[in-house]
């Protein structure tokens, strides 16, 4: 699908990290850039930059959400793209042993919810949404294509390491909802992918201490650095432009296969 200046996008968690890395590369490309976001400050920078609208959205509401697409599409008009990085969760094991309690203490069913709403449903409730959104379209192509949807899954949906119930699992989730969402749509033309990336140079990861971050860079077989997050807004870009990518789960983790710990 061509990205141009007639081409509205949609970014979430896009006021840092992949998802603002994502929001630059598509402005760049040409397209008008909805950023999405519960920071504020950081969100309205970023639109401010990119020629872009901010919405602030909340992505575990769904009234939030509704909101944040009105505007989105009241500036820019129906989104043909739709870019979901934002997330939210809790680590734990399954069960750990509490000191101050002297014996194992279960993660609870509370906290694990709290991160499958956070990643898999939130997921779930953009694609879905934006899909919605962009079956009013007419097609772009000859192909019949209306859209293109990317989620953001991780590694840790392969290969999640200790503490990573929730996270790994609900990734997993994300993988799953690709193909039976590209199954749905596909008689609407839209295309649904995910991304999984390994360990990025994102501001979260990089207030790792620097012992850590060295670690981490000489754990993944090549290159033997951390991702770069305009790596995987290239991907996005990719999986835009190029209209046979649909249904499809990619690692973009430098052949990194993450230890137990």
């Amino acid at each position: 699908m061509l990205i141009d200046s007639n081409t509205a996008a949609v970014v979430t968690g896009a006021a840092s990290g992949l998802g603002k890395a994502s929001a630059e590369a598509l402005a760049a490309a040409g397209a008008r850039v909805a950023v999405f976001d519960v920071n504020a400050e950081a969100g309205e920078a970023v639109a401010r930059a990119i020629g872009g609208v901010f919405c602030h959205v909340d992505i575990t509401s769904e009234e939030s959400v509704v909101a944040g697409f009105t505007k989105a599409r009241a500036a820019h008009g129906q989104e043909r793209i739709a870019v979901h990085c934002a997330m939210t969760s809790r680590r734990g094991k399954t069960l750990a042993f509490d000191k101050e309690l002297g014996r194992l203490k279960r993660l609870s069913t509370e906290d694990y919810q709290y991160g499958v709403n956070g990643i898999l449903v939130a997921s779930y409730r953009i694609a879905s949404l934006s899909a919605e959104g962009m079956a009013s379209l007419e097609p772009v192509n000859e192909d019949g294509e209306r859209g293109c949807i990317t989620l953001t899954a991780s590694v840790a949906a392969q290969d999640a390491q200790i503490g990573q119930v929730t996270y790994g699992s609900a990734k997993a989730g994300v993988n799953g909802l690709v193909l039976p969402l590209a199954r749905d749509l596909m008689d609407l033309g839209i295309r649904v992918n995910s991304i999984m990336p390994g360990i990025f140079a994102t501001p979260l990861m990089l207030g790792a201490k620097q012992n850590v971050l060295d670690s981490l860079a000489a754990s993944v077989p090549f290159p033997k650095r951390l991702g770069k997050p305009g790596e995987f807004a290239s991907l996005v870009l990719e999986l835009v432009r190029n209209g046979y990518f649909n249904g499809q789960t990619l690692r973009l983790d430098g052949a990194i296969r993450m230890a137990p710990r």
